[in-house]
């Protein structure tokens, strides 16, 4: 082999040993990230199996905890899982563990919401004493007050109206207020009443719901 030839074959070389390490260590700075990925997709299997042990072993270990991580395909929180099933001792305890109640899903229906969608009342009732924002709307304008009235549900109303929420509010695709919508609807009584009624100041006390 030519001295030229030597030259080259050891130049390939040392490029690839180069470009071998810079893949190794491309590697082991990806996997903090995809360990947490890793983690944080069986929290919230967890959470969707009702898993006690596994959920508690995950929210009692020092350190970050995955309380509020989200989906990656639909948002979703652990908390907006459990208010989904209407699972009251749940959703107590993740708000005990720093639950964030204005994470949304993609489609930005937030705790409350769906809390209201599924006449969650008692949910309803611990996401506001944890500062849920009655008036924070999903991705097409609509607050759970107007949710409620859609849904003619007078006791929601009185719990949203009663904690801060706006009735004069618009949504986006009609331009309706829930006030509107209490009008173009259904008639229920005592709804115009509640929801033009002087509001007293927000019922934000604490909740005291179960325990694991």
């Amino acid at each position: 082999m030519t001295q030229h030839g030597r030259y080259q074959t050891k130049h390939a070389a040392g490029r690839w040993l180069a470009l071998a390490f810079a893949a190794l260590i491309g590697l082991l700075m990806a996997q903090p990230a995809a360990a947490q990925f890793s983690e944080s997709y069986k929290f919230l299997e967890a959470i969707r199996k009702s898993d006690n042990n596994a959920i508690i072993k995950f929210l009692e270990q020092p350190g970050v905890t995955p309380i509020n991580t989200r989906d990656k395909t639909t948002g979703e929180t652990a908390l907006l899982i459990v208010i989904g099933r209407r699972d009251l001792t749940f959703t107590n305890y993740l708000l005990g563990r720093g639950a964030r109640p204005d994470l949304a899903d993609n489609g930005g229906r937030t705790p409350l919401m769906l809390a209201v969608e599924k006449r969650f009342h008692e949910g309803a009732q611990l996401l506001i004493a944890r500062k849920a924002n009655p008036n924070q709307s999903n991705s097409s304008g609509e607050t759970p007050l107007i949710r409620a009235v859609q849904m003619r549900d007078l006791e929601m109303v009185r719990l949203l109206m009663n904690n801060g929420a706006d009735p004069a509010r618009r949504d986006r695709l009609a331009g309706m207020s829930a006030i509107d919508y209490a009008k173009a609807g259904q008639p229920v009584a005592g709804m115009m009443e509640a929801l033009t009624a002087k509001q007293a100041a927000p019922q934000n006390k604490a909740v005291q719901g179960p325990s694991l």
